[in-house]
């Protein structure tokens, strides 16, 4: 039988490794000349998202942020927004420490037994039904719509917003879903009504996405503050 060296890490300290992690993807982000076209605020959600998925060419020439739409957000998170998703892996994804001091309750009616049977009635995805119940219920309330997954949720947000007549200025899409069916319509569709109804987002074009970028991108946001 051979022997089997046991080694360490060179670094072990957790902060020392995201440090040097940061510092690397600053580094290297810098490589492509798309990243000089980021404001720093916007440096910083691109480098938590590459972070979370080691990933620089699909977010940083596929990302595209709205005019001054982390300043938005960060005043909707500190107006205590409520933050509706797609998935509860976003909820659960999201840092209590954060949501808890700004008292942003994080919404996901996907799993609820009624939406179930309301999604089967209206013959839609799950996914549309529990957006469409949490937008009814804040109609009034500065809320953040937080998408990861199902390019179903943006449709029936954007309807929603439109046919029950929310503030859009009480309104920001964080619009990262991943796939294959509708995932780049629902994205492009998504820039069009953020540009003519001028509402704040961050949309992640293409098919790349995902629920972790949604929170790593909402967790670089609540560093800003």
């Amino acid at each position: 039988m051979t022997n089997f060296d046991i080694k360490q890490p060179e670094i072990k300290d957790p902060q020392e490794i995201e440090r040097l992690s940061l510092e690397t993807i600053m580094q290297e982000a810098k490589s492509y000349s798309g990243f000089a076209n980021f404001d720093a605020q916007q440096q910083m959600v691109v480098q938590r998202m590459i972070h979370t998925t080691t990933c620089f060419e699909q977010i940083i020439d596929n990302i595209v942020f709205s005019n001054n739409v982390a300043e938005k957000i960060i005043n909707l998170i500190q107006d205590e927004a409520k933050i509706i998703t797609d998935t509860n892996m976003i909820k659960s994804g999201l840092s209590k420490i954060y949501t808890d001091k700004f008292n942003n309750k994080v919404i996901c009616y996907v799993s609820e037994p009624d939406i179930k049977s309301e999604a089967i009635e209206q013959g839609i995805t799950r996914t549309a039904a529990a957006v469409k119940k949490a937008l009814k219920e804040n109609k009034n309330t500065p809320v953040i719509l937080a998408c990861g997954n199902a390019p179903t949720f943006l449709y029936a947000a954007i309807e929603s917003l439109i046919i029950d007549n929310h503030d859009l200025s009480d309104v920001a899409m964080i619009s990262m879903p991943v796939g294959f069916i509708n995932v780049v319509e629902s994205k492009e569709y998504t820039l069009e009504f953020l540009e003519q109804k001028k509402v704040c987002g961050i949309t992640l074009k293409g098919r790349y996405g995902g629920s972790p970028l949604v929170v790593s991108a909402l967790h670089a946001l609540y560093k800003l503050i």
